[in-house]
């Protein structure tokens, strides 16, 4: 049967060990923490089945004949490829892009992975039979995966290995017949909370010595021993829908997880104890590239939301016609232009990888520079257009319970084009997309999910294609020399 939002939910009420403000949560799916976002995502699988948007969203899976998302489909041509980024783009819509780690993330990370499988089938046969195994598990089940590849920051000075605690970072504590058994840390899992099952790897450099923490795998949230640390629950700070109608619905939440020593069956181990294996299983491969594709597909969706704010601020102060407003605009639009040229530039430029079709790497690293500089740009730009708006609002919808009050937000919340009603319901919805401390948080998000900037920009340098221009370079500067009377 194709998945649904009610077996989403379902799903989540597996015994997982959810910890948030000091307690254990019960169930997930009810908590105020964690319910209203749980159950946006949850709606995403329900589209599968609408008459019009489902046979866009889904695809027949070969082995049971079911409808599964898209997110898992491996294209062999352009067209296909495209025919994804469309879907995939119309599945961002219900969160606005806000979700970091939707459904359809980590599910292009394992596709990829099985796109790749002879790389595994090199290191270890039986590591390569187990990501196909894995993909064709998730695919059929539709699940929703999340990811931790990055290590606790501790004493950034040391390798993991020099570290007080030497499972600090997660590493493997034994291993035999059944699979290994794992101990300690890993971050940063985004949407852990709503996730059936967490891939954990390392996308960091390793040392010699770090050999025990060179592991890639998977297990189930509920996983004996796998505790879910959440950090501060935005959803359950927020007032009301109206007051906060992005926070209240949209955080996905990041938690820290720790294995108290967690036994993986070797069916779920990809990688065992090889530092260069676990470098080559991102950058020797198209799994890098193919799941920071989709970030770029729903940041895209993200950057025009964004920019749909801005233009409606413009709109309801009436400066829509200022030549200053205009130019700002202007500016914002070419920005947004340019994330959406280069995601099918991307795909133009896309690439044969055996039976596959896959983005163009230099395309891809050359957005992801640009956009963690422009987010930050996007936010300003709102904020030099909203001004003081966002900062005087009503308290909370509290306050048009008082006729008195409301009597008086009726006369200072004025707009030409809008109700005051409706001038501080987009306020209010400006404000928690750049200024809450939800906004906070997607600024830093924002600027850090795909690595630092110096390796973001390393990533381009190492995939641009240098020797184009230096064969200009060189043609050209053969083309003359010193005068002979210079000599």
């Amino acid at each position: 049967m194709t998945k649904t939002g009610a077996d989403h939910l379902n799903s989540l009420r597996d015994g997982r060990e959810v910890y948030v403000d000091g307690k254990v949560v019960e169930d997930v799916t009810e908590h105020p923490a964690f319910r209203q976002s749980v159950g946006v995502a949850a709606s995403l699988y329900d589209l599968h089945t609408d008459p019009v948007l489902g046979p866009q969203l889904t695809f027949e899976s070969p082995k049971t004949g079911e409808r599964v998302n898209r997110s898992w489909e491996l294209p062999t041509s352009y067209e296909q490829l495209v025919g994804r980024r469309q879907a995939l783009m119309k599945w961002q819509e219900p969160h606005l892009g806000f979700f970091g780690r939707s459904p359809d993330h980590v599910a292009s990370c394992i596709a990829a992975m099985y796109m790749s499988a002879h790389v595994y089938d090199e290191y270890d046969p039986a590591r390569g039979a187990a990501v196909r195994n894995y993909y064709e598990h998730c695919r059929d089940n539709d699940l929703y995966l999340t990811y931790t590849i990055i290590n606790p920051q501790a004493d950034k000075s040391k390798s993991v290995s020099e570290q007080a605690d030497p499972y600090l970072t997660l590493g493997v504590v034994d291993e035999d017949s059944e699979g290994i058994t794992v101990r300690g840390a890993k971050m940063l899992a985004t949407s852990g909370v709503m996730a059936n099952e967490v891939f954990v790897s390392g996308v960091q450099p390793l040392q010699p010595g770090d050999e025990r923490y060179a592991v890639s795998f998977a297990v189930p949230m509920n996983a004996k021993g796998l505790r879910i640390l959440s950090r501060k629950s935005y959803e359950a700070a927020a007032l009301s829908t109206f007051d906060n109608p992005l926070s209240s619905r949209l955080d996905e939440t990041d938690s820290v997880l720790y294995f108290d020593d967690v036994k993986v069956p070797w069916e779920r181990v990809f990688v065992n104890q090889d530092i260069g294996m676990l470098q080559r299983q991102f950058h020797g491969t198209p799994v890098h590239v193919y799941q920071n594709y989709q970030c770029n597909v729903r940041l895209l969706v993200k950057f025009q939301f964004l920019a749909a704010i801005a233009h409606r601020i413009a709109e309801i102060n009436s400066t829509l016609g200022f030549p200053q407003v205009r130019e700002q605009l202007g500016q914002l639009a070419a920005e947004v232009g340019s994330v959406d040229a280069l995601l099918h530039a991307m795909e133009v430029k896309g690439y044969k990888y055996g039976e596959y079709f896959i983005p163009d790497p230099a395309l891809l690293y050359s957005s992801q520079v640009l956009t963690q500089q422009l987010y930050p740009k996007v936010i300003q730009t709102l904020r030099e257009l909203a001004g003081g708006g966002v900062i005087m609002l009503p308290s909370s919808a509290d306050d048009y319970s008082n006729p008195m009050l409301a009597d008086l937000i009726f006369k200072t919340q004025k707009s030409s084009v809008a109700t005051p009603e409706e001038r501080v319901k987009l306020f209010k919805l400006a404000w928690d997309a750049i200024g809450s401390e939800f906004a906070s948080r997607h600024l830093q998000y924002e600027i850090f999910y795909n690595g630092a900037t110096f390796v973001v920009r390393g990533n381009a340098y190492r995939t641009f294609d240098w020797g184009r221009g230096a064969e200009l370079l060189d043609s050209y500067m053969k083309s003359y020399d010193l005068p002979a009377a210079a000599r």
